[in-house]
């Protein structure tokens, strides 16, 4: 069997559904190469290879009886841990869940099923999903596959690993203030945060409500593209999902850009920015003048504020979220007789350093006396922030940032440095703060041959002209197909 890891999911599916190999070829191609490289990154947690070999073996039957298939069936796939597949754990990367099974599945997972996707297994990830680093999963760190030596970002780290190292053409991770981003630009692969509604929340581990989204992570443009027309849509299991109808994204990827404007906020390109990411990310403003785009300095003078008012905001929900989590309903349990003993003994055991540091300023933040002063003011900095950016979308059709200040940084070299690892989200939290789409795609390397990232914000549900813009600069930039 040639390399199926080297193609792309639309060379997969036909290579499956015409015949030429079977799903349970692919599968067990995939994992062959999965179980080797897994064993050096540690980005999978749990493989559902039952689950996978049920699925191949339903497609292969539909082959052969010649029924008439979905263009992606038998092509696989992998999910982050905090999205439930029911009869498989749902750690969230966190030890107060190591026992707890799914009982049902996620909305966009559930999507993906019905499309014929196979899920091979779950990505490792930040407890969670607080984190950008991927050092404080309470099952070990990941490897980044360009480095050992350096993070592969977070949360969703382990989703951006297996992305780059073609593991699964496939991938799901999840955004809150820049966890499918901030890795992808880490990791050199492609990474959406789709409009905050687009895609079901239903069964994803709450860690910030108003803010989390479900995202796909890819290797090229056109697999994230199809692969967030397979998971966007409305479900009536969510009540953040937006009702209306979704294109295929894939059909806006070779539409010319002439004539489109994009805005390059000033604020974005000060101190602290790592010179080789600027001169990468001007080197795609060229390319988007070549291609006709009509390229505009803006000024968002709310960004130096951005980045406060979503680490305040987010971790206020996540106190809220967490609570449930007590030792008595499920997961981890520490039980003496005394329930308040109980209840003190399993969040201090269960739950690692990071999420205990973001449950108090979180608590502080909403506790008698300091909500006006704090979570009130931020819901009104939010709304500015969002009308900012509103503003800024009247004038412009794209927003082009780099994704992150610096490229990927060593393991250790900011764990006990907080603040330091929160500013590694500082050109991302806009985006979640406003519920807006933004897109990490490579855009080169830098000297060590760590992979550097641009980032394209656009307007609400306006998901396809991003597309357009990416593979524009793909095609241009020699990544991709």
């Amino acid at each position: 069997m040639e390399n199926v890891a080297q193609l792309t999911a639309r060379q997969i599916g036909e290579l499956i559904t015409s015949g030429h190999y079977s799903a349970r070829e692919v599968l067990e191609a995939f994992l062959d190469r999965i179980k080797e490289i897994n064993a050096r990154t540690n980005a999978i947690l749990h493989f559902t290879e039952e689950l996978a070999y049920r699925q191949t073996e339903a497609i292969d039957k539909s082959i052969r009886s010649g029924d008439k298939l979905p263009p992606y069936a038998g092509v696989p796939a992998i999910i982050k841990d905090n999205m439930n597949l029911e009869g498989y754990p749902c750690t969230c990367g966190s030890k107060i869940l190591e026992n707890y099974i799914s009982p049902y599945t996620a909305g966009a997972v559930e999507k993906m099923m019905n499309a014929g996707l196979v899920i091979l297994g779950k990505s490792n990830m930040d407890e969670f999903g607080m984190g950008s680093s991927n050092e404080f999963s309470a099952y070990g760190r990941v490897a980044n596959p360009h480095s050992a030596e350096h993070v592969p970002g977070g949360s969703s780290g382990g989703s951006a690993s297996v992305a780059a190292d073609r593991m699964a053409p496939f991938v799901l991770g999840s955004d809150t203030g820049g966890s499918v981003r901030q890795p992808s630009a880490y990791c050199g692969v492609v990474g959406m945060r789709p409009t905050y509604g687009l895609v079901s929340r239903f069964g994803l581990v709450a860690f910030a409500s108003s803010m989390d989204q479900i995202g796909p992570m890819t290797s090229n443009v056109t697999d994230n593209a199809v692969l967030l027309a397979i998971i966007a849509g409305y479900d009536q299991k969510d009540s953040t999902s937006v009702n209306r109808e979704t294109p295929e994204y894939a059909s806006f990827l070779d539409n010319s850009i002439e004539g489109k404007k994009v805005g390059l906020p000033v604020e974005y390109f000060g101190d602290g920015l790592d010179e080789e990411i600027q001169s990468a990310v001007l080197r795609c403003v060229e390319i988007l003048k070549d291609e006709g785009a009509v390229v505009d300095e803006i000024s968002l003078p709310n960004s130096a504020i951005c980045i406060a008012d979503y680490y305040l905001i987010a971790n206020a929900e996540a106190s809220s979220n967490l609570a449930r989590y007590d030792g008595v309903r499920y997961g981890y349990s520490k039980r003496s007789g005394d329930l308040d003993d109980d209840f003190i003994r399993t969040r201090s055991e269960g739950f690692g350093p990071e999420v205990k540091r973001r449950i108090m300023l979180g608590t502080y933040a909403l506790s008698a006396g300091y909500f006006d002063k704090y979570y009130r003011r931020a819901g009104k900095v939010r709304a500015g922030i969002k009308a900012e950016m509103d503003a800024a979308f009247s004038r412009c059709d794209i927003l082009l940032t780099p994704t992150t200040p610096a490229p990927a940084f060593r393991f250790g070299e900011k764990v006990d440095d907080p603040l330091s690892m929160y500013l590694s989200d500082i050109y991302l939290s806009a985006a979640s703060l406003a519920g807006i789409p933004a897109l990490s795609l490579p855009c080169g390397n830098n000297p060590e041959g760590l992979p550097l990232g641009v980032q394209l914000m656009g307007r609400p549900m306006e998901e396809g002209l991003i597309y357009n813009f990416a593979r524009t600069l793909e095609k241009n930039l020699g990544y991709g197909e």
